[in-house]
């Protein structure tokens, strides 16, 4: 070893340097070091996990929003068919208030008519009755009386009518 350069005296001191430098750097260097990296990877470990933990939950918040999506979707499609439902009653109701009312309309029209038309028939017939009267007094020159030409006028119409219904 001397042909090298190193003497053992050399050899053992920087030995002693080594073990002593190795003792101080494992003590105050390596232990600390490695308790931090043991922590760390705790912290990490501990992260992951919640990572997972928080995305389970928001999976399982995600199925239970679809689940509340999906009632409501049914929730409003129900809604939906009874308001149209509601509407169909509702239109239902109000066109058969509208026939009721057309029909009453109609009805008192009938009437209306039937009343303006046995008005209308009882005045020509006056009329008539008077017309013939006074042409019967220009014939006959009044040998009849006023009542008699009535009644006698009143029976001639009946005839007219009677004959024109057959």
């Amino acid at each position: 070893m001397d042909a090298l350069g190193i003497t053992l005296q050399q050899l053992l001191t920087q030995l002693v340097s080594f073990l002593i430098l190795f003792f101080a750097l494992y003590k105050l260097a390596y232990g600390p070091i490695m308790g931090m990296l043991d922590s760390r990877a705790e912290k990490i470990k501990a992260s992951l996990e919640a990572a997972e933990t928080a995305s389970l939950e928001a999976a399982s918040s995600a199925e239970k929003v679809e689940a509340e999506i999906a009632s409501a979707r049914i929730e409003g499609q129900k809604v939906i068919a009874e308001a149209r439902d509601a509407a169909a009653r509702l239109r239902e109701q109000e066109q058969g208030r509208a026939r009721e009312e057309v029909e009453t309309m109609l009805e008192r029209a009938r009437t209306e008519i039937g009343r303006e038309k046995d008005a209308a028939v009882e005045e020509v017939r006056k009329e008539f009755a008077g017309l013939a009267i006074a042409a019967a007094e220009k014939i006959v020159e009044g040998s009849l009386d006023a009542k008699s030409h009535s009644s006698l006028i009143d029976k001639v119409l009946e005839e007219g009518l009677s004959e024109r219904k057959n």
